[in-house]
């Protein structure tokens, strides 16, 4: 089983991903974000972060998914536009690259060793699972302050995708891995809405000793005020062209973009090989 894993990751990489993990399911399901739902519900901070959270009370797992294979692509601050959301299929041209990712990974699993796969979409609330803690029993990272994965090799500047496999793999982390301890809060700072500046959750309130940006101090309602700016600005903004990795013109034409903040995420000083 240990030489399935290794092919497994080997593959993720060949086709593209820049890191990728295991984690056990099981361990997903008790996940702090899964906890951090059935303590809070998912209106927390006082706003849902989608229309579709209303409905939200707890991940449905597939049945018969024993593992999550966890591959994730390198958004570096030199390439923004891999980031750049349109109403497109996909969203942006970094996550489209990922959906092909596992489109190829879940062909080659089921074709090479006869397991079942399940393609995960990206949002939680269109019936996908938590990325980031998914990444950290994965063993590809930890939370970071900003409430980011943070990875040794790229920082935050990174983006995930999840396969789940009916079959029993040896998870490859969580990791002992933490390089907020010594840091300047850099990315806290850089905050445009200061979401960062005040405790929103307490481990007595919420019975949690995980909390969103690791001690309750991150805002997503702030967050999410700042995500709408974002959407405002891009409808003044000319349309633009929407443009593959590799510069290219995409086949979608001409689409209005969404350039959402990621001052948190690219004022983090740690990896260099997204650079």
């Amino acid at each position: 089983m240990g030489d399935i894993r290794k092919d497994i990751l080997g593959k993720a990489k060949e086709l593209g991903a820049d890191i990728a993990g295991i984690a056990a399911v099981e361990s997903l399901k008790r996940s702090p974000s899964s906890r951090f739902l059935e303590a809070v519900g998912a209106k927390a901070d006082g706003v849902y972060w989608d229309p579709g959270e209303r409905d939200l009370e707890r991940i449905d797992w597939p049945s018969g998914a024993q593992s999550a294979l966890v591959v994730g692509v390198s958004h570096p601050e030199t390439a923004p536009q891999l980031d750049y959301w349109s109403h497109t299929k996909g969203g942006t041209p970094g996550n489209r690259i990922l959906m092909e990712i596992n489109r190829g990974l879940s062909l080659w699993i089921e074709e090479t060793f006869g397991f079942q796969t399940h393609r995960m979409p990206y949002g939680v609330t269109d019936g996908g699972i938590y990325l980031k803690d998914a990444a950290v029993f994965a063993g590809l990272g930890c939370i970071g302050l900003n409430n980011l994965l943070i990875t040794p090799d790229y920082g935050s500047r990174i983006r995930l995708r999840a396969l789940l496999i009916d079959a029993r793999l040896p998870p490859t982390g969580p990791i002992a891995y933490d390089p907020c301890g010594s840091c300047g809060e850099f990315c806290r700072k850089a905050c445009p809405q200061g979401a960062f500046e005040n405790q929103v959750y307490v481990a007595a309130g919420t019975g949690l000793m995980q909390l969103p940006g690791r001690n309750g101090d991150f805002s997503r309602a702030r967050c999410k005020i700042k995500m709408g700016l974002d959407v405002d600005a891009s409808e003044s903004r000319p349309k633009d062209t929407t443009l593959l990795p590799n510069g290219k013109e995409g086949k979608d034409g001409m689409k209005r973009q969404v350039i959402y903040c990621r001052q948190c995420e690219i004022a983090c000083p740690v990896g260099n090989g997204g650079s």
